[in-house]
Protein backbone atom coordinates (compact mmCIF):
# COMPACT_ATOMS: atom_id res chain seq x y z
CA UNK A 1 0.00 0.00 0.00
CA UNK A 2 1.21 3.57 -1.21
CA UNK A 3 2.42 5.72 1.68
CA UNK A 4 1.89 8.77 -0.49
CA UNK A 5 -1.65 10.67 -0.95
CA UNK A 6 -1.78 10.58 -4.85
CA UNK A 7 -3.17 8.20 -6.79
CA UNK A 8 -2.12 7.05 -10.03
CA UNK A 9 -4.27 9.23 -13.12
CA UNK A 10 -6.93 6.78 -14.47
CA UNK A 11 -6.25 6.98 -18.42
CA UNK A 12 -8.80 4.77 -18.93
CA UNK A 13 -11.03 7.54 -20.97
CA UNK A 14 -7.67 9.16 -23.03
CA UNK A 15 -8.79 10.24 -26.08
CA UNK A 16 -6.62 8.90 -29.28
CA UNK A 17 -6.13 9.68 -32.71
CA UNK A 18 -5.60 7.95 -35.85
CA UNK A 19 -1.69 7.52 -36.66
CA UNK A 20 -2.13 8.09 -40.41
CA UNK A 21 -4.38 11.47 -40.02
CA UNK A 22 -2.31 12.88 -37.64
CA UNK A 23 0.75 12.61 -39.57
CA UNK A 24 4.49 13.25 -38.83
CA UNK A 25 7.16 15.86 -39.65
CA UNK A 26 9.37 13.63 -41.03
CA UNK A 27 8.53 11.27 -43.64
CA UNK A 28 9.90 8.16 -45.70
CA UNK A 29 10.49 10.23 -48.25
CA UNK A 30 12.65 12.18 -46.17
CA UNK A 31 15.23 9.40 -45.48
CA UNK A 32 18.56 9.01 -47.10
CA UNK A 33 19.61 6.93 -49.84
CA UNK A 34 22.78 4.60 -50.27
CA UNK A 35 24.98 6.72 -52.38
CA UNK A 36 26.46 4.35 -55.24
CA UNK A 37 29.71 3.27 -55.79
CA UNK A 38 31.73 6.41 -57.44
CA UNK A 39 28.86 8.65 -56.79
CA UNK A 40 30.03 12.55 -57.31
CA UNK A 41 30.14 15.04 -54.58
CA UNK A 42 26.69 16.25 -55.48
CA UNK A 43 24.96 12.90 -55.50
CA UNK A 44 26.66 12.13 -52.29
CA UNK A 45 24.65 15.36 -51.26
CA UNK A 46 21.23 14.29 -52.96
CA UNK A 47 21.80 10.99 -51.66
CA UNK A 48 21.50 12.72 -48.03
CA UNK A 49 18.16 12.57 -45.37
CA UNK A 50 16.20 15.35 -46.57
CA UNK A 51 16.64 16.71 -43.06
CA UNK A 52 18.18 19.23 -40.46
CA UNK A 53 21.61 20.09 -41.35
CA UNK A 54 21.90 18.35 -44.69
CA UNK A 55 19.18 20.40 -45.82
CA UNK A 56 21.05 23.48 -44.75
CA UNK A 57 23.74 22.56 -46.65
CA UNK A 58 21.62 22.02 -49.75
CA UNK A 59 20.58 25.50 -49.39
CA UNK A 60 23.81 26.97 -49.15
CA UNK A 61 25.20 25.71 -51.93
CA UNK A 62 22.48 26.51 -53.67
CA UNK A 63 22.40 30.00 -52.26
CA UNK A 64 26.10 30.44 -53.54
CA UNK A 65 25.24 29.31 -56.63
CA UNK A 66 22.61 31.57 -57.34
CA UNK A 67 25.05 34.58 -55.92
CA UNK A 68 27.31 33.77 -58.06
CA UNK A 69 25.12 33.20 -61.24
CA UNK A 70 23.60 36.64 -60.43
CA UNK A 71 26.84 38.32 -59.87
CA UNK A 72 26.11 39.46 -55.88
CA UNK A 73 28.58 39.12 -53.14
CA UNK A 74 29.72 36.30 -51.97
CA UNK A 75 32.28 36.96 -48.64
CA UNK A 76 34.40 34.40 -46.45
CA UNK A 77 35.08 35.25 -43.48
CA UNK A 78 38.10 33.17 -41.73
CA UNK A 79 39.26 32.31 -38.07
CA UNK A 80 43.00 31.69 -37.47
CA UNK A 81 41.96 28.00 -37.83
CA UNK A 82 41.10 27.59 -40.99
CA UNK A 83 44.12 28.76 -42.27
CA UNK A 84 45.88 26.65 -40.09
CA UNK A 85 44.40 23.16 -40.92
CA UNK A 86 45.35 23.63 -44.74
CA UNK A 87 42.14 24.95 -46.05
CA UNK A 88 43.34 27.97 -48.28
CA UNK A 89 44.35 25.79 -51.93
CA UNK A 90 40.55 24.73 -51.47
CA UNK A 91 39.09 28.55 -50.90
CA UNK A 92 41.47 30.21 -53.71
CA UNK A 93 39.83 27.59 -56.02
CA UNK A 94 36.30 28.62 -55.43
CA UNK A 95 37.42 32.08 -55.73
CA UNK A 96 39.19 30.91 -59.36
CA UNK A 97 35.44 29.24 -59.46
CA UNK A 98 33.46 32.41 -58.87
CA UNK A 99 32.17 31.36 -55.55
CA UNK A 100 34.18 33.69 -53.71
CA UNK A 101 34.81 36.82 -54.24
CA UNK A 102 36.33 38.49 -50.86
CA UNK A 103 37.74 36.95 -47.92
CA UNK A 104 37.59 38.51 -44.73
CA UNK A 105 40.28 37.55 -42.00
CA UNK A 106 40.85 37.68 -38.50
CA UNK A 107 44.52 38.46 -36.91
CA UNK A 108 45.27 35.12 -36.56
CA UNK A 109 44.07 34.61 -39.73
CA UNK A 110 46.43 36.76 -41.34
CA UNK A 111 49.50 35.53 -39.58
CA UNK A 112 49.77 32.16 -39.89
CA UNK A 113 49.15 32.31 -43.73
CA UNK A 114 51.52 34.84 -43.60
CA UNK A 115 54.50 32.26 -41.87
CA UNK A 116 52.65 29.54 -44.37
CA UNK A 117 53.98 31.86 -47.05
CA UNK A 118 57.15 32.35 -46.00
CA UNK A 119 58.44 29.09 -44.11
CA UNK A 120 55.94 26.56 -45.19
CA UNK A 121 54.81 25.89 -41.54
CA UNK A 122 52.89 27.92 -38.65
CA UNK A 123 51.14 26.98 -35.19
CA UNK A 124 53.38 27.08 -32.35
CA UNK A 125 53.67 23.96 -29.71
CA UNK A 126 52.43 26.80 -26.95
CA UNK A 127 52.61 24.50 -24.22
CA UNK A 128 56.44 24.02 -25.02
CA UNK A 129 57.35 27.74 -25.47
CA UNK A 130 54.64 29.40 -23.21
CA UNK A 131 57.15 28.43 -19.98
CA UNK A 132 60.13 30.61 -20.84
CA UNK A 133 58.12 33.40 -22.61
CA UNK A 134 59.06 32.23 -26.52
CA UNK A 135 55.88 31.57 -27.46
CA UNK A 136 54.91 34.19 -30.62
CA UNK A 137 58.31 35.55 -30.99
CA UNK A 138 58.97 34.94 -33.80
CA UNK A 139 61.83 37.93 -35.97
CA UNK A 140 60.39 37.53 -39.44
CA UNK A 141 56.77 37.19 -38.40
CA UNK A 142 56.30 40.09 -36.49
CA UNK A 143 59.09 41.98 -38.19
CA UNK A 144 57.35 41.23 -41.83
CA UNK A 145 53.97 41.64 -40.12
CA UNK A 146 54.32 44.92 -38.46
CA UNK A 147 56.41 46.66 -41.58
CA UNK A 148 53.32 45.82 -44.14
CA UNK A 149 50.55 47.60 -41.19
CA UNK A 150 53.38 50.36 -41.96
CA UNK A 151 53.55 50.33 -45.26
CA UNK A 152 49.14 50.36 -45.21
CA UNK A 153 49.10 53.80 -43.07
CA UNK A 154 51.91 55.49 -45.38
CA UNK A 155 50.18 54.36 -48.19
CA UNK A 156 46.16 54.51 -47.13
CA UNK A 157 45.44 51.22 -47.71
CA UNK A 158 44.13 48.65 -45.76
CA UNK A 159 45.82 45.85 -43.81
CA UNK A 160 44.43 43.16 -45.82
CA UNK A 161 46.02 44.47 -48.99
CA UNK A 162 49.34 45.61 -47.21
CA UNK A 163 49.71 41.97 -45.81
CA UNK A 164 48.59 40.47 -49.52
CA UNK A 165 51.57 42.81 -51.18
CA UNK A 166 53.88 42.06 -48.11
CA UNK A 167 53.16 38.09 -48.52
CA UNK A 168 53.61 38.23 -52.10
CA UNK A 169 57.29 39.72 -51.86
CA UNK A 170 58.99 37.65 -49.19
CA UNK A 171 56.82 34.41 -49.97
CA UNK A 172 59.26 30.74 -50.32
CA UNK A 173 58.65 30.39 -53.97
CA UNK A 174 58.29 26.76 -52.70
CA UNK A 175 55.25 28.22 -50.55
CA UNK A 176 53.67 31.14 -52.28
CA UNK A 177 50.85 29.09 -54.10
CA UNK A 178 49.32 28.05 -50.98
CA UNK A 179 49.05 30.97 -49.55
CA UNK A 180 46.10 32.81 -49.72
CA UNK A 181 47.37 36.36 -49.13
CA UNK A 182 50.12 35.86 -51.82
CA UNK A 183 47.43 34.33 -54.15
CA UNK A 184 44.66 36.91 -53.44
CA UNK A 185 47.39 39.37 -54.14
CA UNK A 186 48.35 38.01 -57.59
CA UNK A 187 44.86 37.72 -58.50
CA UNK A 188 43.53 41.04 -57.58
CA UNK A 189 40.79 39.41 -54.75
CA UNK A 190 39.84 41.69 -52.12
CA UNK A 191 41.37 41.11 -48.65
CA UNK A 192 40.46 42.16 -45.55
CA UNK A 193 41.71 42.00 -42.01
CA UNK A 194 40.63 42.89 -38.56
CA UNK A 195 42.83 43.10 -36.10
CA UNK A 196 41.57 43.06 -32.04
CA UNK A 197 44.68 44.82 -30.61
CA UNK A 198 46.90 42.26 -27.87
CA UNK A 199 45.34 39.50 -29.63
CA UNK A 200 48.47 38.47 -32.08
CA UNK A 201 51.69 37.25 -31.22
CA UNK A 202 53.27 40.55 -33.35
CA UNK A 203 51.22 43.03 -30.80
CA UNK A 204 54.51 42.13 -28.87
CA UNK A 205 56.94 42.86 -31.50
CA UNK A 206 59.54 45.60 -30.99
CA UNK A 207 58.88 46.79 -34.25
CA UNK A 208 54.97 47.26 -33.79
CA UNK A 209 53.06 50.52 -34.28
CA UNK A 210 50.06 50.91 -33.11
CA UNK A 211 48.59 53.69 -34.95
CA UNK A 212 50.01 52.28 -37.98
CA UNK A 213 47.91 48.91 -36.94
CA UNK A 214 44.75 50.97 -36.14
CA UNK A 215 44.80 52.98 -38.90
CA UNK A 216 45.62 49.65 -41.34
CA UNK A 217 42.71 47.78 -39.68
CA UNK A 218 40.07 50.53 -39.32
CA UNK A 219 40.56 51.12 -43.49
CA UNK A 220 39.89 47.39 -43.44
CA UNK A 221 36.53 47.66 -41.77
CA UNK A 222 34.88 50.47 -43.85
CA UNK A 223 36.33 48.43 -47.11
CA UNK A 224 34.64 45.56 -45.28
CA UNK A 225 31.06 47.61 -45.03
CA UNK A 226 31.35 48.50 -49.13
CA UNK A 227 31.60 44.78 -49.78
CA UNK A 228 28.89 44.11 -47.54
CA UNK A 229 26.44 46.74 -49.16
CA UNK A 230 27.15 44.18 -52.15
CA UNK A 231 25.19 41.56 -50.70
CA UNK A 232 22.08 43.40 -50.95
CA UNK A 233 19.51 40.98 -53.10
CA UNK A 234 21.25 37.64 -53.06
CA UNK A 235 24.69 37.85 -51.84
CA UNK A 236 25.98 35.61 -49.66
CA UNK A 237 28.29 36.02 -45.99
CA UNK A 238 30.42 32.78 -44.89
CA UNK A 239 31.38 33.13 -41.46
CA UNK A 240 34.07 29.90 -41.06
CA UNK A 241 35.90 29.16 -38.06
CA UNK A 242 35.29 32.85 -36.12
CA UNK A 243 33.66 32.78 -32.96
CA UNK A 244 34.24 36.29 -31.49
CA UNK A 245 36.00 39.17 -33.65
CA UNK A 246 34.26 38.63 -36.90
CA UNK A 247 30.39 38.61 -36.19
CA UNK A 248 31.07 41.56 -34.07
CA UNK A 249 32.57 43.53 -37.03
CA UNK A 250 30.10 41.90 -39.39
CA UNK A 251 27.23 42.87 -37.05
CA UNK A 252 28.45 46.55 -37.31
CA UNK A 253 29.42 46.77 -40.37
CA UNK A 254 25.42 45.80 -41.74
CA UNK A 255 24.24 48.81 -39.27
CA UNK A 256 26.78 51.04 -40.77
CA UNK A 257 25.63 49.98 -44.10
CA UNK A 258 22.26 50.41 -43.22
CA UNK A 259 22.46 53.71 -40.89
CA UNK A 260 24.00 55.50 -44.06
CA UNK A 261 20.66 54.49 -46.15
CA UNK A 262 22.26 52.11 -48.55
CA UNK A 263 19.69 48.78 -48.74
CA UNK A 264 20.84 45.96 -47.77
CA UNK A 265 18.70 43.28 -47.01
CA UNK A 266 17.73 39.40 -48.51
CA UNK A 267 20.74 38.12 -48.96
CA UNK A 268 21.83 34.45 -47.29
CA UNK A 269 24.46 34.21 -44.16
CA UNK A 270 25.87 30.93 -42.66
CA UNK A 271 27.89 29.97 -39.55
CA UNK A 272 30.38 26.47 -40.34
CA UNK A 273 32.35 25.89 -36.89
CA UNK A 274 32.88 22.86 -34.94
CA UNK A 275 31.12 24.74 -32.33
CA UNK A 276 27.79 26.94 -32.41
CA UNK A 277 29.14 30.00 -30.44
CA UNK A 278 26.51 32.68 -29.16
CA UNK A 279 27.75 35.43 -31.10
CA UNK A 280 28.09 33.91 -34.76
CA UNK A 281 24.37 32.61 -34.26
CA UNK A 282 23.08 35.80 -32.88
CA UNK A 283 25.24 38.17 -35.27
CA UNK A 284 25.50 36.03 -38.23
CA UNK A 285 23.00 33.56 -38.32
CA UNK A 286 19.62 35.85 -37.04
CA UNK A 287 19.86 39.42 -36.18
CA UNK A 288 20.88 40.45 -39.85
CA UNK A 289 18.07 39.27 -41.12
CA UNK A 290 15.30 40.76 -38.86
CA UNK A 291 12.47 42.70 -41.37
CA UNK A 292 14.90 42.31 -43.90
CA UNK A 293 14.41 38.93 -45.31
CA UNK A 294 17.23 36.46 -45.97
CA UNK A 295 18.00 33.29 -43.92
CA UNK A 296 20.61 32.34 -41.60
CA UNK A 297 21.71 28.74 -41.19
CA UNK A 298 24.38 26.82 -38.66
CA UNK A 299 25.90 23.79 -39.93
CA UNK A 300 28.10 22.27 -37.11
CA UNK A 301 31.40 20.39 -38.21
CA UNK A 302 35.09 20.42 -38.87
CA UNK A 303 36.74 23.02 -41.12
CA UNK A 304 38.53 20.20 -42.65
CA UNK A 305 36.09 17.73 -43.40
CA UNK A 306 32.91 20.00 -44.18
CA UNK A 307 34.93 23.23 -46.02
CA UNK A 308 36.07 20.08 -49.34
CA UNK A 309 32.86 18.92 -48.99
CA UNK A 310 31.30 22.13 -49.69
CA UNK A 311 33.83 22.84 -52.28
CA UNK A 312 33.18 19.77 -54.10
CA UNK A 313 29.69 20.08 -54.58
CA UNK A 314 30.28 24.04 -55.86
CA UNK A 315 32.89 22.99 -58.02
CA UNK A 316 30.42 19.88 -59.80
CA UNK A 317 28.14 22.87 -60.37
CA UNK A 318 30.69 24.96 -61.83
Amino acid sequence: MTRYPYQPLDLTNLRTVSLKGRGGKVRVEHFASVAAMGSSAGQLLDSMPKLLAADSLRHVADAIERARNSKRAIIWGLGGHVIKCGLAPILLDLAHLGFATSFALNGAAAIHDLEFAMAGHSSEDVEAVLPDGSFGSAEETGREYNAALTEAARDNVGAGEALSRLAASVADPLFASSSLLVESHRRNIPVTVHIAVGTDTPHAHPGVDAAALGHATHYDFRLLCSLIRELHSGGVYVNLGSAVVLPEVFLKAVSSVRNLGLPLRDFTTVNFDFLQHYRPKVNVVERPHAQAGGKGYSITGHHEIMVPLLAAILRERS
